[in-house]
């Protein structure tokens, strides 16, 4: 069977949109999957599909909806199914054996999200201030998780491929950032994840960052000078990765020009921003090119002028690709190359509320020059 769009058509129009649009987005986003798609677990630091749509609701459905009266739980055994890493919600089943996780069917977890989302609307007149927050939190938690659902299930295609407008590659150049103290971290009002905050002043050496993404075209340049033959460049784990895996370009990449995505194998675009790379990736290109990553303070402080609404975003199912190359100027911003790993603000305290597992940050890379490729 297809999963289909759940249209919530007959939610009460009380129910706050944007909850009704996370819902239904990461239900379009997993529309072309068969159940033995959804199914399947592709590594195993990924989750299938099902579990993605699965584990989103059972959020909803531990934090907020359990404490509704008369709220009926739809399945006591997902509890087990679809915990993560809630220490305190009790025993979950191991990530590495999600893919094992024949039943549910895609079909009974469609419905499990129908009723969650059902429960949530029915529910939101009544719900305290406190529970309206984890509603939100919920939502940000989701939108992670729509990242990860697409991320997870890169190939097969997922949709049929679309018209990939040309980009034009401008000269790069380099944009010097603010330094000496500079506050970064959240500031109210407005949503923020508990490792965003406090507010707080770190100390910025003088740096510049580059005016433009790196591209395919600068990444050709990488390969054909040996940047994956030339172990000076490369920290020494990369490099025992690359030695290890055979890595010889960016993971979709194959040897006659074109690139796989979301909708299938397409022509590689020299002017379009690189992805797909690794940090050990990353951090070898910024040496080669005689340069390095930036910090996540540096790259939160060339940001912070931005205006967040006007970045890109996941609006809609289909292909995702970088819009363009711009930071600063008229392009819209992206973010830069990035490792996964999360920091937190200094003087930051644990949460009493479930803090879902925050997107990644910036980490410093080696500062073997104050200049740092995006």
């Amino acid at each position: 069977m297809q999963a289909s769009v759940t249209p919530h058509a007959e939610l009460r129009p009380e129910t706050p949109d944007r909850l009704l649009a996370v819902r239904a987005l990461t239900e379009a986003l997993a529309a072309p999957l068969s159940d033995a798609d959804a199914t399947v677990q592709s590594m195993p630091d990924a989750s299938p599909a099902k579990w993605h749509l699965a584990h989103t609701s059972w959020f909803f459905e531990t934090f907020v909806l359990r404490d509704v009266p008369r709220y009926r739980t739809f399945d006591p055994a997902f509890s087990y199914l679809f915990n993560s890493y809630y220490e305190a919600e009790g025993p979950r089943h191991a990530r590495v054996h999600r893919g094992l996780i024949t039943r549910p069917s895609l079909e009974r977890v469609l419905a499990y999200r129908e009723h969650v989302t059902e429960a949530l609307a029915d529910a939101w007149p009544a719900l305290s201030p406190a529970a309206r927050e984890l509603v939100e939190l919920g939502c940000q938690h989701e939108e992670q998780h729509q990242e990860l659902l697409l991320t997870d299930a890169l190939k097969p295609a997922m949709w049929e491929r679309g018209r990939a407008p040309p980009l034009s590659l401008a000269t790069s150049a380099w944009i010097e950032g603010r330094s000496g103290l500079v506050d970064i971290g959240h500031a109210p009002p407005g949503f923020a994840f508990d490792c965003e905050t406090p507010r707080h002043a770190v100390y910025l050496a003088p740096h510049a960052l580059a005016s433009r993404l790196v591209s395919n075209a600068d990444w050709d340049a990488f390969i054909a000078d040996g940047g994956y033959r030339e172990p000076r460049h490369w920290l020494s784990d990369g490099w025992a990765w690359v030695q290890r895996e055979g890595i010889e370009a960016p993971l979709y990449w194959d040897a006659e020009g074109s690139q796989f995505g979301l909708d299938g194998l397409r022509p590689r675009d020299p002017a379009a921003p690189v992805t797909h790379i690794s940090l050990f990736e990353a951090d070898a290109y910024a040496s080669w090119a005689g340069a390095r990553l930036p910090t996540e303070a540096e790259w939160e402080s060339a940001a912070a002028a931005l205006d967040p609404a006007t970045g890109q975003f996941l609006d809609g199912p289909g292909a995702v690709r970088p819009h363009g190359h711009g930071l600063f100027g008229a392009t819209r911003p992206h973010e830069p190359i990035r490792p996964s790993a999360q920091t937190c603000s200094p003087g930051s305290a644990p949460s009493a509320a479930p803090s879902p597992h925050a997107g990644s940050t910036i980490a410093a890379g080696p500062s073997c020059s104050s200049r740092s490729p995006r």
